[in-house]
């Protein structure tokens, strides 16, 4: 069965009125730095994913679940901006403590192409899985971390 392609309007039709502004925003900031985005139905409801570069990588995801809308942030290039990661709120900062180990750093168990991160908030030392890491519940609080988060990103990708 062929998949039918989701349009933005359809994915932001989706989007709580709550974070509508902010999505819309930073869709735009996305597009205008050089990303590219696809938009797919979910089990759990739409996904939009944006990938920047030559070759293409996952930059972000826009995720639905239970608890709320979720932006992913792919932060492959964190050594790049370590003290910005001091400056993330608790609530943020617990979100990454309660997520996955990165079993290919801890174990060698997992895929060998396959690479978490590996990086210091504080006094804590984390190893976690690239895929749920840094992913965070769109709130007034953390919109702003996530948007700098992603530019700070963008600027050591950039960087050849």
């Amino acid at each position: 069965m062929v998949q039918e392609k989701v349009t933005f309007e359809q994915f932001f039709m989706a989007v709580d009125e709550g974070n509508k502004p902010f999505v819309q925003a930073l869709h735009e900031y996305l597009l205008e730095s050089g990303c590219k985005v696809t938009f797919e139905e979910k089990k759990s409801g739409f996904l939009a994913s944006y990938k920047y570069g030559k070759p293409q990588r996952a930059l972000m995801n826009f995720v639905f679940r239970k608890q709320g809308m979720l932006t992913r942030i792919y932060g492959e290039r964190i050594a790049g901006y370590p003290d910005f990661l001091n400056t993330l709120p608790s609530d943020m900062v617990a979100s990454i403590a309660g997520s996955g180990v990165c079993k290919r750093i801890v174990q060698n168990t997992c895929s060998p192409k396959c690479m978490g991160y590996d990086f210091i908030i504080g006094n804590e030392h984390f190893q976690k899985c690239r895929y749920n890491c840094f992913e965070f519940l769109m709130t007034d609080e953390s919109n702003p971390y996530i948007k700098s988060f992603i530019k700070h990103e963008l600027e050591e990708r950039a960087v050849i």
